[in-house]
């Protein structure tokens, strides 16, 4: 397989470049990348692609997504998340922690944080503000102000309300929830501004994303090509010939194993998009960026299906116009055996 999708469980303590070079390193191939960033303290399904198949993640990042989440209110630290250093507290925390209760939460969950919002995300965030990152001003000590953006929360439930103690005594609460939301979404700054918005503070001490549209790492059916990793310690010499250490991430599966488990281009394609089935000709005509007349309300993936059942992508096509498919991608078409190719209807056109 030249080409495919990975679904990795990713660990906690690494980046999600960090697995990309994992991949890397164990195919032996350049091309690969991943379809949204996880931070190092989250775990999760991260979607890398492959070969030809990296062309399709800036379909799969678009999708929406799914978390699983607990966050401690109480608290608010300079990241966001449980990485950063714990904020001062005003005096009346203490008193408003103890009033604060589930209702109170679900109340404000559902009609502040669930639907259509807008949302600021984190300072310490990849957001690039005059062409550096949001992240590197703030760690520099400077004010970043981002602009709010419109995002979707079709899903925000709490599974659990705990009063417990912090490590320095502070009387806090942990809520869990599940939060499915549009693509963009900050969970940290949902996290943030609930606390903000009890007066109370709040961060996010776990983060786990269970889902990247069709992509469900707790679906059973998904489990078969779930990968997963573990992180070790890497000591080497910087360009200054210091030496660092910092986690790497170690992939649990072989070459063998891992391109098993991969999910092939045109089944990736057919998860990420809809697909539209296209003959021979049509195919051809794609493979030369040439329009179809075809009435098409959306992007999709052309598949053309051979006699021998077996499917191949062809292009990835978008609305042009009332009647017209436009191609955006195409992908070569590399047929098993030199032998005259037959679609699904027996018809036979040519030989390749």
């Amino acid at each position: 397989m030249k080409s495919g999708i990975l679904v990795i469980d990713k660990p906690q303590g690494v980046t999600s470049h960090d697995l990309v070079a994992a991949v890397r390193a164990q195919l032996g191939i350049r091309k690969v990348g991943h379809a949204g960033t996880l931070d190092p303290m989250a775990t999760g399904a991260l979607i890398i692609g492959f070969g030809q198949a990296t062309r399709l993640l800036n379909v799969i990042v678009d999708h929406d997504k799914t978390y699983e989440t607990t966050i401690r209110l109480g608290q608010a630290t300079q990241t966001d998340d449980a990485e950063g250093t714990v904020l001062p507290s005003p005096p009346q925390v203490v008193e408003r922690i103890e009033r604060v209760t589930q209702s109170q939460v679900e109340n404000i969950i559902a009609n502040h944080y669930t639907g259509n919002i807008q949302q600021v995300p984190n300072a310490y965030s990849a957001i690039k503000v005059d062409g550096k990152r949001a992240y590197e001003l703030a760690r520099q000590g400077q004010v970043v102000a981002l602009k709010a953006r419109n995002i979707n929360v079709s899903e925000y439930s709490l599974l659990g309300f705990k009063r417990t103690v912090a490590d320095n005594g502070q009387a806090v609460i942990d809520i869990q929830a599940r939060i499915s939301c549009s693509s963009g979404t900050y969970i940290r700054a949902l996290g943030r501004d609930l606390g903000r918005e009890l007066g109370v503070g709040g961060h996010l001490t776990y983060l786990r994303r269970t889902r990247v549209g069709r992509f469900d790492i707790s679906n059973v059916s998904l489990s078969q090509h779930v990968l997963t990793a573990h992180v070790v310690p890497h000591t080497f010499r910087d360009r200054e010939g210091l030496y660092q250490t910092k986690n790497k991430a170690i992939l649990d599966q072989d070459r063998a194993q891992i391109l098993a488990r991969a999910i092939s281009l045109v089944q990736g394609a057919k998860m990420a998009m809809p697909s539209l089935p296209v003959s021979l000709e049509q195919a051809q005509a794609l493979e030369h960026g040439q329009f179809l007349n075809l009435p098409l309300t959306e992007p999709a993936a052309a598949v053309l299906t051979l006699e021998d059942k077996e499917e191949h992508l062809i292009a990835l096509v978008e609305p042009r116009g009332k009647d017209t498919a436009k191609p955006s991608a195409v992908f070569p078409f590399e047929p098993t055996y030199n032998k005259p190719i037959q679609e699904a209807s027996g018809k036979q056109i040519g030989s390749r």
